[in-house]
């Protein structure tokens, strides 16, 4: 497993080590699972900013039922 150095200030240091007591978890995973979920949100926001502007290029849609009958997920109710 790889390790990461992150040199911060006393005081970051002290609300880190709070807010991973608060957490409930150790400092490295809060910081390893927080950061994560950051990055992975920020790359969901980009990539849908992208598909909309695509979309208001080329507007072009299916219903909902096609894609879901294509994927095999038909409402059988």
């Amino acid at each position: 497993m790889a390790t990461i150095t992150v040199r911060v200030s006393e005081i970051e240091k002290l609300f880190l080590d709070k807010m991973a007591k608060f957490e409930g978890k150790s400092l490295s995973d809060l910081l390893k699972t927080t950061t994560l979920e950051s990055l992975e949100d920020e790359y969901d926001a980009r990539v849908a900013d992208y598909a909309y502007e695509e979309y208001l290029e080329r507007p072009k849609s299916r219903p909902l039922s096609d894609v879901m009958s294509e994927y095999g997920l038909e409402d059988n109710e």
